[in-house]
């Protein structure tokens, strides 16, 4: 499918390192998701493959591990990883999403001790936020971490948790002072082994089969006073702070799942014969995917100028919920559309379609939900 070039500046040491991570993600993962589908996890030792090669926070300080390397490195397997649909190895939600909030807010102690393990892989990180009773309004949480001197004693549970499972690191969102509402919420590092810290059952999903989503309980868990992250109370301002990164890293996701499921889909009605032609040469086919590829394309030109502002230090809150409602939908609708050239086989599990298609649907509800993003856009951006 021609394309415009892109608006971001890519290098050739860009280009290089895509090359690697494609040969990553072809080679160690999209060979194995099936069996991690059917597993409904992915082993630990990919993550330290990925952290041993540089895909995990590559622009994160050299001190820490990182390469010092701008976003676009992160960008790109964020974009390798949608090109071969590995739902289920969630490597952006810890490096992109939640690492951020280490980098960020934790104190140089915290740092030292947290991200090394963090970009080598071998420290894997989980948020816990939604609740059985409170998901997009976090003012509603009930987890509580009540100060006993040199220690909280954390109460509560958490569910949805990407990551839950396998999690060596958990960024706990609970109230610290239960009365200030939302400013009592702080954040709290819970680290696996801790005494009364539990993981339920793995919820079985529609999609997203080889992600460890889990839920998670607390009970009377002494989480030392060096493992609070940033100031007491703060917890609110600080997820509202990470929020659009999130969201602008779902969004890229999402467009490039978009674009896969439409060359997929140009490559099978190319082949594929229907009362004696192929069902590319059928106008409604061709009208379909003319609309389609349109609307791929408008929506990649608008996500890379969020990006591009986002790298210039812009603040983009309300571009970014633009383009994580505006992608999301769109993927959604994306894979709707093709699926349905595939006929019968596009229902079946061993197409990638199909599990494009399931693992599609989640993509307008975590990270805020469309609803939620149609809000801020009201709101911040249009002042309604």
């Amino acid at each position: 499918m021609k394309q415009l070039p892109r608006i971001l500046p890519f290098t050739k040491e860009h280009d290089d390192f895509r090359a690697m991570a494609a040969d990553f993600f072809d080679q160690e993962v999209a060979p194995h998701h099936e069996q991690w589908e059917k597993d409904g996890i992915v082993p630990r030792e990919i993550w330290a493959k990925a952290g041993s090669l540089g895909l995990i926070c590559p622009n994160f300080p050299e001190e820490y591990g990182g390469a010092g390397a701008d976003f676009l490195y992160n960008l790109i397997v964020i974009e390798e990883s949608a090109r071969v649909g590995a739902s289920g190895f969630f490597i952006s939600l810890h490096a992109d999403v939640i690492a951020p909030y280490v980098l960020h807010h934790a104190s140089d102690e915290q740092k030292q001790r947290w991200l090394p393990g963090i970009i080598d892989g071998t420290k894997i990180l989980a948020i816990a936020m939604t609740e059985p009773g409170a998901g997009s309004d976090l003012a509603g949480i009930t987890s509580t971490a009540i100060d006993k001197g040199d220690h909280y004693l954390v109460n509560g549970s958490k569910t949805f948790i990407s990551n839950g499972y396998l999690s060596d690191l958990i960024i706990t969102v609970a109230k610290t002072d239960p009365e200030k509402e939302i400013n009592g919420i702080s954040l709290l590092m819970v680290e696996r082994g801790m005494e009364g810290f539990e993981r339920g059952k793995r919820l079985k999903k529609i999609g997203l089969n080889a992600q460890d989503t889990s839920e998670l309980f607390y009970h009377d868990v002494k989480v030392p006073k060096a493992n609070l992250l940033g100031k007491k109370g703060y917890g609110f301002r600080y997820l509202m702070s990470e929020l659009a990164t999130e969201r602008l890293v779902l969004a890229a996701s999402s467009m490039r799942g978009c674009e896969v499921a439409l060359e997929e889909t140009l490559k099978y009605v190319k082949t594929r014969k229907a009362f004696g032609k192929s069902l590319g040469s059928f106008q409604n086919t061709q009208f379909k995917l003319a609309d389609a590829a349109t609307e791929v394309a408008a929506a990649r030109c608008f996500l890379d100028q969020v990006i591009l502002a986002f790298m210039r230090g812009d603040k983009v809150v309300v571009e970014a919920s633009q383009a994580k409602l505006l992608c999301s939908e769109l993927l959604k609708k994306t894979v709707d559309t093709c699926l349905q050239f595939f006929g019968g086989y596009g229902y079946m599990m061993e197409y990638p379609i199909a599990r494009a298609f399931v693992d599609a649907r989640v993509q307008s509800i975590y990270a805020g939900t469309s609803e939620i993003m149609r809000g801020i856009i009201a709101s911040k951006g249009l002042g309604l």
